[in-house]
Order: structure tokens, then sequence, then C-alpha cells
């Protein structure tokens, strides 16, 4: 486990202009809302030491934390908790309270444990998740707790920053653009370059868990090239079907193979997450910080999988994604106003998700001692069926963190089918 040596509050200046123009009361947006009852968004990123301790004349964990400080100018909801409204019809209202009463900073050591300690075991090591604050935190819990919690894990040879967020101010792009500005006030910038749009609301007018392993599969750019000229192939040289589609179904097709499911008829869903910002009619602004997310849903049954190929249900996944239209989110949008759902962690069973991005910017990161050698995810929101998607280390090429139980995993040599996995 970690040893905690230092934990602090930070808050954004007072006097910055960011701080002193935001809201400090945001709405919630249903996209939002209905990740109430689930695990705060937990990435971390791995770095190899630098040479000296020194940047850019501080203390490298000095350097970092008053960065932080400074980043939190730019997002001062980040800052801020959650707040409720109860209303006498026993009904509640939740909403962001800018208040600045501060994100956490902490710093951590794990003795003599390296890098290669860390990248070299088959499976995840399960100190990761010591790594990441906030472990069995449910978002609503945001009232009293952090919305933001950073982690600086110093290694013998390394650092490991990790980030939980609460997963209903924002989604995996929000996440990462928070990252992405830290690393760019860290190397000196004076504002991130992209920034933040707090548009809300109106857009049309340690605990009990299953025992489980984790591996992270690479892809290179060559066999994902491979698996999508098979699916296009498949269905009549469409090029219709991505790299990720095809990616994903033959993931999906090759993991159920290794349940051994004994009902060959019992319908299986698979959940890809798909961004909703690019979507809207006009666009949601680039800056756009909070959720923004839809759940393209196929389900099938394991005969099917088994009796069509790659490229037929890559192309139902491809249909299905297509759909996700303006149109689309008006109608989830207004459906939900009428019957709120809110999204529960125990009705994940039977069920795959797809959870971040390959085109999120991962490796960019440099806070002004070099990039980061690899991305892990925390214990939030983890279940035999969670994968975690991100961009490979090497160009074109894309990781994938399979979170599944023992015997699924130990199987995995009969679904080599396309040399694909070490």
């Amino acid at each position: 486990m970690a040893k905690i040596e230092e934990v602090c509050v930070v808050q954004a200046s007072k006097s910055a202009d960011h701080v002193k123009n935001s809201p400090t009361r945001i709405e919630l947006s249903p996209w939002d809302l209905r990740l109430l009852l689930v695990d705060y968004n937990q990435k971390g990123l791995l770095f190899h030491k630098p040479e000296t301790q020194q940047v850019g004349g501080e203390g490298l964990l000095h350097h970092l934390k008053t960065s932080f400080s400074r980043t939190l100018d730019f997002f001062p909801l980040l800052a801020g908790r959650l707040g409720i409204d109860k209303f006498e019809d026993e009904t509640e209202c939740f909403f962001i309270d800018s208040n600045n009463v501060g994100a956490q900073f902490t710093h951590a050591i794990v003795h003599g444990l390296t890098v290669n300690d860390i990248l070299e075991p088959k499976y995840v090591p399960e100190i990761v998740y010591s790594f990441f604050p906030l472990n069995g935190i449910l978002n609503c819990e945001g009232i009293s707790n952090p919305l933001l919690w950073v982690q600086i894990t110093e290694l013998k040879d390394g650092y490991f920053i990790g980030c939980s967020m609460n997963h209903c101010i924002a989604d995996g792009t929000s996440f990462w653009h928070f990252f992405n500005s830290w690393c760019e006030i860290s190397r000196g910038s004076d504002h991130p370059s992209k920034l933040l749009s707090l548009v809300r609301g109106e857009f049309f007018d340690e605990f009990s868990r299953p025992l489980l392993k984790e591996r992270v599969f690479s892809f290179s750019k060559e066999n994902i090239a491979k698996l999508k000229s098979n699916a296009n192939d498949e269905v009549g040289k469409t090029s219709s079907i991505s790299s990720l589609q095809a990616l994903l179904v033959h993931v999906w097709r090759s993991v159920i193979h290794c349940r051994r499911i004994d009902d060959a008829n019992q319908k299986i869903t698979f959940m890809v997450h798909v961004s909703a910002r690019n979507r809207l009619c006009p666009p949601l602004p680039e800056g756009y910080f909070g959720n923004a997310i839809h759940g393209g849903v196929l389900a099938r049954t394991p005969e099917e999988l088994v009796s069509h190929g790659l490229g037929w249900t890559a192309q139902i996944l491809n249909q299905i994604i297509a759909k996700q239209t303006h149109e689309e989110t008006r109608n989830f949008y207004e459906e939900w106003i009428k019957s709120p759902l809110i999204v529960k962690k125990d009705k994940w069973s039977n069920i795959f998700i797809v959870g971040s991005s390959p085109r999120f910017d991962v490796y960019g990161n440099d806070f002004r001692w070099g990039k980061p050698v690899a991305a892990r995810s925390g214990l939030g929101n983890k279940f035999d069926g969670k994968l975690t998607v991100f961009p490979g280390l090497e160009e074109g090429s894309i990781d994938i963190e399979f979170c599944l139980s023992p015997n699924t995993l130990l199987r995995r040599m009969t679904w080599n089918s396309c040399n694909l996995l070490p």
C-alpha cells in the first residue's frame, strides 16, 4: 500500500478573474445526474523520475502543487462540492456549489517499488488501486467529499499521478481537458489552450467486491488495420466500419468465447459510450465541461456471435453508433425529464461496458520532465466486463485494460484468433 506523507487542501485563487466571474451555482444536466450512484472517474499516468528533483527552480512536489492551484483558477468548479436542495414533496435537486472549499492534494510513497514493478507483471498489480484516493465513494457523496482529489505517489524510480474526479461533473473528455491543462500550466503557460465552458441544462432551445483481475493488452496499428480490413471485407468492402469498432467487436466476441457461457441463447449486452458533443446541432462549445455521452447498446447471444463473422457484428455496432444523432439526443433529454433514470452499479451483470477513448490526449501530458510511459485506471466502477480504452504508447496503437474474472483471463490463449494478443 502507498504510505501517505502529506494531505492538503488546494484552492483556486480568489483574486483570479476566472474565479471571481464564475457562477457559484452550476446546474447539472440529465447526463450528469444519471451518474449520481456510480463511482468517481479514476485515471492516472506513470512517469519515470526526472534526473533532477528541481522543476522550474522549484522542488518537484511544490511545482506540481502550485501549478495544480493555478490550474484550478481556470476550473473553479473542481474546488467546490455538490449541493442539494430538498423540497416539501420529498424530491431532491443536486447542483454544483462552486464554493472554493478546495480540492485535495496528496503525496504518498511506496518504498522499493519500481516503474517496472508496475509494467512487467502479467496482471495489473493491486497496489495500483492505492494510488487513487476516494475508492468506494459514490458521486452523490460529493456533498461532503472533494470533487477532485489528486495523489502523487512516489516510487523508487518514478511517479504515478492519479486523479479521482466526480463523474457527475465531468466525462472522460472533460477529465483529460483538466489534466492536459494542468500539464500546460506546469510547463509555463499562462492559461490553458482550451478555455472552460460551463454551459448547462437546456441545450435545445476498501469494500466488498468480486474476485477480478485486470490486464492490459496492447494492439498494434498494423493488427488493428488488419481487423478493420477483415470486417469491411466481410460486409462487402463498405469501409464504414472504423478501426475501433472492429477492434471492440473482436474483443467482445473473444471474451464471450472465453467465458464459456452455458446458455447459447442468453443475450449479452455490449455498451459503447458515444460522445454527443459534436453530434448536436449546433455542437457543444469546445471547452464544455461536464458529461455529454450516450450509450450505444448492442445485445446478442453467444450463438449469434459464433455463427456470424466479425464483420456482421461490427456492422451492427457501426449502425447503432451512427444513430446517435441530434434527434436521438433531444429525445433522450425529453424522455429523461419525464422519467429520470439513475445508473446503478448493482445492475451491471451480464454486460460489457467500454469506457474512455483512444482519442484522448494521454501521452501528450508533460509536466516539464518528460511524457508518461503508461496509463492506468483506479478501482472505481470496475466489474466483470469493464473495458477501459487508452491510446497506446506507439502512434496508432490502442491499449485496452480488461477487468474480468481470473478464469476468463486464463483462457485468453483460445481467443488469439488474429495473433493480436501477447
